[in-house]
Order: C-alpha cells, then structure tokens, then sequence
C-alpha cells in the first residue's frame, strides 16, 4: 500500500502498522520459501526443529509464539511431506518429540541462506541500525503485552 493513501486516522494505531507490517513481511518470507513448498510459518518451524531436534509441541509452540493448535497445523504439513517425525518420549510416554528428517537435514543450509537473503534485503532497504533497532522495539512491545 502507498504511504499516501494510507488513512491518517491509522498513523497511531499499533494494531494497523504492526498488522500492515506483518503482511508486508510474509510476502517477502512467502517468496523466499516458496521453492521449498514450505510457509513461512512452516520453514520457521522446520528451522527451529533443525536448530533443537526433539522439542515437544509445547515447547515448540512456546518458542514460536503460537498456540499448540497452530503448531499442530505446522508439524502436520512437514510431517506429510516428510521433513518432521513424531517420535514418543522414553522420559514421558505421553510427550511426543519433534525430529527432523534426514531430508529436512539437507534443507537446512538453504532454508537458512533463504531467510538470510531476506534479512539482508530488509537491512540495505531500511540501514542495518533501523533494522536492528526496528526488531528490539517489536519484541519489546511483544514481551510487553504478553
């Protein structure tokens, strides 16, 4: 949307900017994970799998910052295409672990380097300090209202 015609009444509200934002951002993500046949949601899950092999749904939903439902909806889609397996707990029969699979394994390098190329599109478009000072408010705002 161009800034002009963005109505002035919104120029305050932090539920109009942040969700303007947020679309604004999946569409770059969206476009950077699309050769994967992955969502965004769904590449950030599988990363963070990748980074922790053997998180349980609660812990993963806990780390992205979305509820279990939502995990769930992830987990099934990389679990169909055969990136993420469900694997019980010796420690708590009832917990299940998330575990990458050998090929999620292989997509880590590129999913990173995807996500990376974003980053660093945003940073030239926005100057490394803005970016950087960009996200620490965000997440501050985040941790404020949660």
């Amino acid at each position: 949307m161009n800034e002009r015609y963005a109505a002035p009444m919104f120029d305050h509200c932090l539920y109009f900017n942040t969700t303007a934002l947020a679309r604004q951002l999946e569409r770059k993500w969206a476009e950077a994970f699309q050769p994967f046949g992955l969502t965004p949601p769904q590449a950030f899950l599988l990363r963070a799998v990748l980074d922790q092999p053997g998180l349980t749904l609660r812990d993963l939903a806990e780390h992205l910052v979305v509820s279990r439902p939502t995990a769930t909806r992830s987990i099934d889609g990389l679990v169909a295409k055969g990136l993420l397996l469900r694997v019980g707990s010796q420690a708590d029969g009832r917990d299940v672990l998330i575990q990458p699979t050998p090929e999620a394994h292989g997509l880590r390098a590129a999913l990173n380097q995807a996500s990376a190329q974003v980053t660093r599109q945003l940073k030239a478009q926005l100057g490394e300090s803005q970016f950087t000072d960009a996200v620490a408010r965000v997440r501050h705002v985040r941790s404020g209202l949660g």
